[in-house]
């Protein structure tokens, strides 16, 4: 299942980079208040933010201070500036060699904090492959594939990875727990105050481990059959769809990840009042529906993007455009059984797709008055 998963996430690089050629540079700077929004293929902060900053891109690079919240999502991102609050971040690839008065919670393919980045609270790092190289002022939370940690904790690290190593300038103030299918390697320079401890796998995880396969099968066949059925009914509207994920993809990521944050939150608020209940429950269905259907629409614009790359001649026919959509669905759903790495993938599609989704909704009401 690895293997397929290994060869899902191939086309999905491959007809990613092909649909990066072909989109048109997109840069989108919004202001709100003190806040900033940004979007677009290769964005780069370079003013300072007064408020939060919320971007997008494919490749990101913070580089100015941020007075705020710091919010990135993309395919590479730099972040080298000065954060007076927390750092939410997602991507491909993520190096931050900034500072935080707060907390980092990063995600990505690949994860990697500099000798010069400093976090002054807690550190929650993801991804294929974890570098911490710099300080932490807090605890750290680590998960990878690879974790590699040469730099400085002041608080306790508990780390979840195929492979832990300690480097030459490894110190941390509180205690090591890890858990993983490799034993610790460790520099004997390194330095652990509180002591190590290794943690076994839970006898329940490993049960619902086994049975997670025909639960995957169920669960994606019933996706690709939605893909299949969704392209059929609307085959215009989701070819938009499909464009508008590949040509503005910075920027079907910023909506994708505001409503994600927003449209919980506005339930919430309704809820409160209770003239407002019947509304809140309205939402959240709306929400839950835009959920599923904006994670298969990342499968339908993948698939087409797909057919339009390799069978272009065929890629006028609705059968097989039915057809791609569902194998769309199908690879985005092996790529995220990759192990740490995954889950980003699926996090990234199911952004993509909603965002996607989002703009054309927005954009079919224009069109029609015009």
């Amino acid at each position: 299942m690895n293997r397929l998963a290994c060869i899902a996430a191939s086309i999905l690089v491959a007809t990613s980079g092909a649909s990066a050629d072909e989109r048109t540079e997109h840069l989108i700077a919004r202001q709100q208040g003190s806040d900033t929004f940004v979007a677009g293929g290769s964005p780069r902060v370079s003013e300072p933010v007064k408020g939060d900053l919320v971007a997008a891109g494919g490749e990101l690079r913070i580089s100015a201070p941020v007075a705020g919240d710091i919010m990135a999502v993309g395919g590479t991102l730099r972040i080298d500036a000065a954060g007076s609050q927390d750092l939410y971040a997602a991507g491909g690839k993520v190096e931050f060699e900034g500072s935080l008065a707060r907390n980092a919670r990063i995600a990505g393919g690949s994860v990697s904090m500099s000798p010069n980045a400093r976090v002054n609270g807690n550190a929650s790092l993801a991804g294929g492959r974890v570098e911490m190289l710099g300080t932490i002022g807090g605890y750290l939370q680590a998960a990878g594939g690879r974790v590699f940690i040469d730099g400085r904790v002041e608080g306790d690290v508990e780390v979840a990875a195929g492979e832990l190593e300690l480097g030459r300038q490894a110190r941390i103030g509180g205690k090591l727990r890890y858990r993983g299918g490799a034993p610790l390697k460790q520099d004997a320079a390194a330095q652990v105050q509180g002591g190590i401890e290794r943690l076994e796998v839970p006898a329940r995880r490993l049960a619902e481990r086994s049975a997670a396969p025909a639960a995957f099968g169920v669960w994606t066949l019933g996706l690709m059959f939605m893909a299949a059925v969704l392209v059929a009914a609307l085959p215009d509207f989701f070819a938009r769809v499909a464009d508008a994920a590949r040509a503005r993809f910075g920027w079907s990521l910023l909506a994708g990840f505001v409503a994600l944050a927003t449209i919980p939150a506005a339930a919430l608020v309704l809820l409160v009042t209770v003239v407002g209940i019947p509304l809140a429950g309205l939402v959240v269905l709306l929400y839950l529906a835009l959920l599923l259907v904006g994670y298969v629409a990342a499968g339908i614009a993948l698939g087409d993007v797909a057919l339009r790359r390799w069978l272009a001649g065929r890629a006028a026919y609705k059968g097989w455009r039915a057809l791609a959509a569902a194998l769309g669905v199908l690879a985005i759903g092996l790529a995220a059984l990759i192990p740490w790495l995954g889950a980003l993938i699926a996090f990234l599609a199911l952004l993509a797709g909603m965002g996607a989704l989002l703009l054309q909704l927005k954009a079919a009401p224009l069109a029609a008055r015009s």
